[in-house]
């Protein structure tokens, strides 16, 4: 997700013969001047990517590389972090408009905006990044704040009551600059983790309390972290500006980890999150060192933007 502090061509899916299946697209493009952010996989191949312009969403599909605008944006509005709910087909996605900051649900196959809930106050006192969906609860970070928001979910995974705030305690620090950003989930919904961008350290939060333990990543620290993924014990930390993704190995208890990878790519520029998709790991170029976002005091600009694909 967005923090606030090498470029290739791009690349289209080759030619196959005629009953071939095809081969999944090295590159994506987004449209000219879209300013992404998050992204994240839904049912079969697609996926959806966040506008920060003006809080449209985009939905593709991974096998082609084609897609178009999903969900209409609005002036005012932005789109930072964006997660797809398998059990209810929702798309959510949270940022903020002239209201204020929340969570903007979307049915995941029409783009009708189902809810919009309305969470704490306005850029940039607040600043709502990123989020994850467990059985019983969204979770979301707030990088300008010492908490972490939660809006409860009925049996479906629908929204069931107002959102409320979740001190953070124990490690967890407040700074100057970017805090919590990314954010996944176990399996079980336990246990948080989250990333936080201007320290450069990561969290396992117990959504329960609030407590906030570091996990011991050694000598190793992950600056710049901005979108997370979880896959068993791997997890994968986006550096936008350092343009990588540092894949670590946790223990069974989140208490330590390791680094037992860095990806880099040419086709990397300014990556900020990324979601997995069987062997590949799909990135999103958000160019902020090219292009600040209008509400951070950036120019509009009509850039190109996509989304890349690289081995895990």
């Amino acid at each position: 997700m967005l923090a606030v502090v090498g470029v290739a061509a791009i690349m289209m899916a080759c030619p196959v013969a005629v009953g071939a299946r095809p081969s999944f697209p090295v590159s994506m493009p987004l449209p000219a001047g879209f300013y992404p952010e998050g992204i994240t996989v839904g049912g079969g191949h697609d996926f959806y990517v966040g506008s920060l312009a003006n809080g449209a969403v985009y939905k593709g599909d991974l096998r082609t590389g084609e897609g178009g605008v999903f969900a209409s944006g609005t002036p005012g509005r932005v789109v930072v972090g964006v997660t797809f709910d398998r059990r209810s087909g929702l798309l959510w996605g949270v940022g903020f408009d002239a209201g204020g900051s929340g969570a903007f649900v979307f049915d995941g196959q029409s783009g009708e905006q189902v809810a919009e809930i309305d969470i704490t106050g306005a850029f940039p006192s607040s600043f709502l990044n990123d989020l994850v969906v467990t059985r019983d609860a969204v979770y979301i970070t707030d990088s300008r704040r010492d908490v972490i928001w939660s809006v409860p979910l009925d049996h479906r995974g629908r929204p069931a009551g107002p959102a409320h705030a979740i001190p953070l305690s124990g490690d967890f620090r407040l700074v100057a600059g970017t805090n919590l950003n990314g954010i996944t989930a176990t399996a079980n919904g336990r246990q948080l983790i989250a990333v936080h961008s201007a320290l450069g350290v990561l969290y396992r939060i117990d959504p329960s309390t609030g407590t906030a333990t570091q996990i011991d990543l050694g000598e190793a620290t992950v600056p710049t972290g901005d979108g997370i993924e979880l896959h068993g014990h791997t997890l994968y930390v986006v550096q936008n500006f350092l343009n990588q993704v540092t894949v670590l190995s946790l223990d069974p208890q989140l208490a330590a980890g390791q680094v037992t990878e860095v990806i880099r790519s040419g086709l990397f520029r300014v990556p900020s999150t990324a979601a997995l998709f069987g062997s590949s790991l799909y990135v999103v170029n958000a160019r902020f060192d090219v292009a600040l976002p209008p509400f951070l005091g950036g120019q509009p600009m009509t850039i190109d933007y996509d989304v890349v694909r690289v081995p895990r």
